[in-house]
């Protein structure tokens, strides 16, 4: 199996895996836990085994149920895992309503969380993104205290503009910028991105395969409950044409001999050492493909071919990460 190197997060942050393990999937968002909760820890388990110690949750992954997975999958052995938690999302019946922000919500929901973990500390604590309902110095200000408190360690932020997290900086440093990033959205590339760099914050880079669109996998059209098919992406003519883009990169994964996952996976990596690419698993099944991209290499030729095929633009239409 692959060997995972570790990295800064951030200037003045802890070291963790270049990899990161995103545990959504191990649960609903929508609040039904995943079928096989066994599979989940074992994955858990073996992704710590394996030198992944980044483990990135939600307190609103299944009501709670993708924390208390995580916590059982930590019990005993909780200096092997770096332990990131999104909070401010509300769910109920399935329904997303909107962002709780407000600093006696946010006191409530880390005390909630460490419960469900089994922890004293979370390690990164992040919005999992800002609006206007709430002051960005009463949000970032509110984590500050938690961790002069000694319940959070350090200060993350999700899915944010180049002006927040100037804002949010100046409140009180940020360690991680959670952001989505990939062949497919490239748009964080003019601005928030040098930011985060000029800033010295790291970045956890999630959805590197645009929702599935980069796999290799997916086929036109999409079946009809597919939540996809609300994204103009995945739409008529854009996914047609998005899939034609696509094409360039199933080649070169078969003339290198790897999936079109691996290879997106592993441009997201070469951007930098600032750069980690957070990767959803749900089964242990998965862990070797994904430890393997992280020792995937690049031509210059080959690095050229697919900037020039997904320049920024280039992909069709939009998804929930485009607001």
């Amino acid at each position: 199996m692959a060997t995972i190197t570790k990295i800064a997060l951030g200037n003045n942050g802890p070291l963790v895996s270049k990899l990161g393990l995103g545990c959504m999937r191990m649960s609903s968002v929508w609040g039904a836990p995943a079928k096989d909760e066994h599979e989940s820890i074992a994955t858990i388990q073996q992704a710590l085994d394996s030198g992944i110690n980044f483990l990135n949750t939600g307190d609103f992954y299944g009501s709670g149920h993708n924390e208390l997975l995580v916590g059982k999958a930590i019990k005993d052995r909780r200096d092997d895992a770096f332990i990131s938690v999104k909070f401010g999302a509300i769910f109920y019946g399935g329904q997303w309503l909107g962002l709780d922000l407000r600093p006696i919500a946010i006191k409530n929901f880390i005390n909630y969380s460490l419960v469900r973990l089994g922890i004293d500390t979370i390690d990164l604590y992040q919005p999992c993104r800002l609006d206007n309902s709430v002051p960005i110095e009463d949000v970032i200000g509110t984590v500050a205290d938690l961790i002069k408190e000694g319940k959070v360690r350090y200060l993350g932020v999700s899915e944010i503009t180049a002006d927040q997290l100037r804002k949010a900086h100046s409140v009180h440093p940020v360690t991680a910028l959670e952001i989505g990033y990939s062949l497919a959205d490239r748009q964080i590339e003019s601005d928030l991105l040098p930011t985060a760099k000029e800033l010295g914050i790291g970045v956890v880079a999630f959805a590197n395969t645009a929702e599935g669109l980069l796999t290799g996998e997916l086929k036109a059209p999409l079946p009809a409950n597919d939540i996809r098919n609300h994204f103009s992406r995945f739409q008529g003519e854009n996914l047609i044409e998005n899939l034609e883009k696509v094409e360039v990169l199933i080649q070169m994964a078969t003339d290198k001999g790897y999936t079109p996952t691996q290879l997106a996976i592993a441009w997201v990596n070469a951007q930098g050492d600032h750069i980690m690419p957070l990767v959803s698993m749900s089964r242990r099944s998965r862990l070797p493909e994904n430890m393997q991209a992280m020792e995937i290499v690049f031509t210059p030729d080959e690095m050229n071919t697919l900037n020039t095929q997904f320049a920024p633009g280039a992909i069709l239409g939009g998804t929930y990460l485009q607001r």
